[in-house]
């Protein structure tokens, strides 16, 4: 299995991909989706999210990655924000910076670059209700 079900990294809900790009696929420019999509194969320029994204252990991603659940197996270069979670799974190759609440980095890891653990996105909606008063 490429990734582990847990609950929290599931396209809405369901833990169902709703995408998939195969080892054939190769896509440049700003790539845009709502739910779970899994990259196995190239893709260049920018990924846009609230969601899940999946790179596979044949997925080779060289954008900047901005969404919600980040899973890597594969080769990522550019920067990562997540904005739950960004996790490196065993194998993974990642060269840019990493940002989000929880930062996960398995053993077998290659990693080169900056990493910041930021409050989670409604950590910050708590603190603005609570200074209201």
């Amino acid at each position: 299995m490429i990734w582990k079900t847990n609950g929290k990294a599931g396209g809405k809900g369901t833990g169902e991909l709703t995408a998939f790009l195969d080892e054939a696929s190769e896509i440049e420019g700003k790539f845009s989706f709502s739910g779970t999509v899994m990259v196995n194969g190239k893709l260049k320029g920018e990924i846009v999210s609230n969601d899940t994204l999946i790179i596979g252990e044949k997925g080779v991603v060289n954008a900047s990655i901005r969404a919600g659940i980040v899973l890597v197996s594969g080769e990522v270069i550019g920067n990562i924000l997540g904005g739950q979670r960004v996790e490196l799974r065993t194998g993974a190759r990642v060269t840019g910076d990493i940002e989000a609440p929880i930062v996960v980095v398995d053993e077998g890891v290659t990693f080169d670059g900056n990493c910041r653990m930021t409050k989670a996105e409604h950590d910050h909606a708590v603190v603005a209700l609570s200074a209201r008063g």
